[in-house]
């Protein structure tokens, strides 16, 4: 009796294997279309199938609620240094970007005027004084004479009126004096401010007047932020609050600030108020005029209905939701209040079924009414042996 060999044996049972399978995949294909249709032609609604992580309840949670805030930059401590005098700029020995201290010379005007003013103003300030001690002397020999009965009332009064002037055109001109001492003093310009040079408004030899800006003295020690922020949400900010700070070209990196100040007024045409951050800058890295953006946080209130933002959809301006109640697929609109962006969960406001269970993950194509049910996940199965395997081992047995 002839003897079967063994790769012949392999190829036969791996014939079976794939016929066996063509026979199943057909099978299970009828089963689908028969299960699919009703006797009358129409097509039975697949039943969709949820797991228990794709739903999320509706948790009571106290939200902790972050303001956003954005705005530009600016020195606590800056001034501007303005002329005091009119006159020719003849030096200037700072320049943009430099540091300065406070008491420190910034420039000085061409003096030549202001020092024969000042000349002028002393020897006008002696010939009063000149003037003032013959009027002195005067009035004694007048008083004199008076008593003796060799001038008249009328010659002394004159002599008393002569003195009372010579000592007005005495204190005019004294006046006079430390004016011109002053306009002098104030040719050599210097800043109040230590701090930095941010801009400079002259050039040597430009003739500037009274109250002209000469320079621009920023402390960048301090930085602020002023904020608009509306008019509802500042009863929930108070002095001292932390704000935490992202500032455009420093990347991830964050700055810590805290509310200085709240502007009592809104500001005209708005329903904003102005909100002052007050930024530490010890290292200087922040410069004025750079834009920030952050967020207040503001405290937390009582315990709220809320869902996991997954859960809200919008479409056409409307928040809505899917859910699953008596086995249908439902879609509700639904009113949304604050929302936690650290946690990741939004107020809900409109009150839904008990019974109700929420998607919170995202499916497309879903209509409202079809069958649902939520299953729990089936345990895993022993996984069948491979083809190869199989055929092998049956190999094996007929083999032997």
């Amino acid at each position: 009796m002839a003897r079967w060999s063994k790769s012949r044996t392999v190829g036969i049972i791996a014939t079976f294997v794939v016929v066996a399978a063509l026979a199943i995949g057909i099978g299970l294909r009828m089963s689908k279309r028969a299960a699919a249709e009703t006797p009358g032609g129409a097509a039975q609604p697949v039943t969709l199938e949820f797991t228990p992580g794709d739903i999320a309840p509706v948790e009571a949670k106290a939200l902790s609620r972050w303001l956003p805030v954005s705005g530009t930059l600016q020195p606590v401590n800056q001034t501007t240094v303005k002329a005091k005098v009119s006159g020719e700029i003849r030096q200037i020995l700072v320049r943009e970007g430099e540091a300065v201290k406070a008491g420190q010379v910034l420039a000085r005007f061409d003096t030549s005027d202001l020092d024969a003013k000042l000349t002028d103003r002393i020897g006008a300030l002696e010939s009063s004084r000149a003037q003032l001690a013959l009027a002195e002397k005067t009035r004694t020999t007048n008083l004199a004479l008076l008593k003796q009965n060799f001038i008249s009332q009328t010659a002394y009064d004159s002599a008393e009126s002569n003195l009372s002037v010579s000592q007005g055109t005495l204190k005019s001109n004294e006046a006079q004096v430390q004016l011109a001492k002053n306009a002098l003093r104030d040719a050599v310009v210097v800043t109040t401010l230590e701090g930095t040079v941010a801009k400079r408004n002259i050039q040597p030899g430009e003739k500037v007047n009274f109250d002209s800006p000469l320079f621009t003295v920023v402390d960048l020690g301090r930085m602020e932020l002023q904020a608009m922020v509306p008019a509802n949400d500042i009863p929930e900010i108070v002095i001292g609050m932390s704000v935490e700070l992202s500032i455009e070209g420093f990347g991830e990196r964050r700055f810590k600030g805290q509310v200085e100040r709240i502007n009592p007024m809104t500001e005209a045409g708005t329903r904003a108020i102005l909100v002052f951050v007050q930024i530490p800058n010890p290292d200087a890295v922040l410069r004025g005029g750079m834009f920030a953006t952050g967020r207040i946080r503001l405290a937390a209130g009582q315990p709220v209905p809320t869902l996991p933002d997954t859960a809200i959809r919008i479409e056409a301006g409307q928040n809505y939701v899917w859910g699953i109640d008596n086995g249908r697929l439902l879609r509700r609109i639904v009113v949304i209040g604050k929302r936690d962006e650290a946690a990741g969960r939004t107020e809900l406001k409109t009150e839904l079924p008990s019974s109700m269970l929420i998607l919170s993950t995202h499916f497309d194509n879903l209509k409202e009414g079809l069958p649902a049910v939520v299953r729990a996940p089936a345990r895993e199965k022993e996984k069948p042996l491979a083809v190869s395997s199989v055929a092998n081992s049956v190999a094996n047995s007929v083999a032997n």
